[in-house]
């Protein structure tokens, strides 16, 4: 039976006598779709995340674990785990990345840091699933397996090769010291909602425990959205101070968080390029492909800055054919 018409069947059911129509709210990069629930002036969402290929469990225990941790999340109406169904509250259409601009940016960002530091505030070692070397390592080779060999069509060298994995296992040492909070994964722009209680929270149900520095990196290292580096520097700084005075495990000094913040980040764009190429390449979406450069810029910023990962540029500068360069390093 076609999947709309299932989810139809269920809300029938879950809604009783009441007549509803449907509309499409979104599609997100996995299988999942969102349709909104519209009845008697009120609007709900319905998720369809069909199973076997999508698991509604995780959305509805991290809805809670971060409802409780005082973050606006949607809330779960009702459940069909079996079926892969969900209806929730409506947060809007309106994401930060619709709305963002240099008059509201601070405001806005300023609400995120705060319900970020809140969720990090609530974390508990063994709840959610550790970001551990092994998750870290499968997410980055998607680089080589997908961005290097698929979209470049290129055939890394043992040298080259060499010298990737090198670059993954400082990042690692680096990424693992940190302090371990929860982590939404994806806490950034689109999944970011303007809501009268600010922000609404999206997309969270690949949530772990891990790195104190991957969520504030998602959000001012947005792949969607370009800042001047000394506002993100401006925006790190905000959210540094009340995390340390809030006893967060962040360094003492800046310079260190903000290094620690760096190398997160590289880490997040070598996934994401590969994230990118692989939704174009395996599954046919292009709408990523314009988001490639403005990552690609994170990253070999990066490298560039840190002699540690001055090999990685090096590579990326083969790769791209661009010549290395001398500049400034840390």
């Amino acid at each position: 039976m076609d999947r709309k018409l299932q989810l139809e069947n269920w809300l029938k059911q879950v809604l009783g006598a009441k007549s509803f129509t449907l509309s499409t709210a979104s599609a997100d990069a996995s299988f999942r779709r969102y349709f909104r629930v519209h009845l008697d002036g009120e609007t709900m969402i319905a998720m369809d995340a069909p199973p076997p290929q999508e698991d509604c469990t995780p959305f509805v225990n991290v809805a809670k674990l971060m409802l409780d941790a005082g973050l606006n999340v949607p809330k779960v109406i009702a459940q069909d785990l079996t079926q892969g169904f969900l209806l929730l509250s409506d947060l809007g259409d309106d994401t930060y990345l619709s709305k963002l601009n240099a008059d509201n940016a601070q405001a806005l960002y300023g609400d995120a840091t705060n319900a970020l530091i809140n969720l990090q505030l609530a974390s508990k070692p063994n709840v959610l699933p550790a970001y551990d070397e092994a998750l870290l390592n499968r997410e980055m080779n998607l680089f080589p397996d997908w961005y290097i060999a698929k979209h470049l069509g290129v055939a890394l060298e043992a040298k080259q090769d060499a010298a990737l994995r090198a670059s993954f296992q400082v990042l690692n040492q680096n990424i693992l010291a940190q302090g371990q909070v929860y982590v939404h994964r994806d806490y950034h722009s689109r999944n970011l909602m303007i809501c009268d209680d600010n922000p609404g929270v999206l997309d969270f149900q690949d949530a772990v425990y891990g790195a104190i520095t991957y969520d504030l990196v998602s959000l001012l290292k947005d792949a969607y959205i370009a800042w001047d580096e000394e506002q993100i520097i401006d925006w790190a700084v905000r959210y540094w101070q009340p995390a340390k005075k809030a006893g967060l495990p962040v360094p003492h000094d800046f310079s260190e968080f903000y290094r620690d913040f760096e190398w997160m980040g590289a880490q997040r764009h070598i996934k994401v390029l590969g994230i990118f190429a692989r939704l174009y390449h395996r599954d046919g979406k292009d709408g990523y492909l314009k988001d490639m450069p403005l990552v690609m810029e994170y990253l070999r910023k990066v490298c560039g800055r840190y002699i540690e990962l001055r090999p990685m540029l090096k590579l990326l500068n083969e790769l791209e054919g661009h010549e290395d360069k001398a500049g400034y390093t840390f």
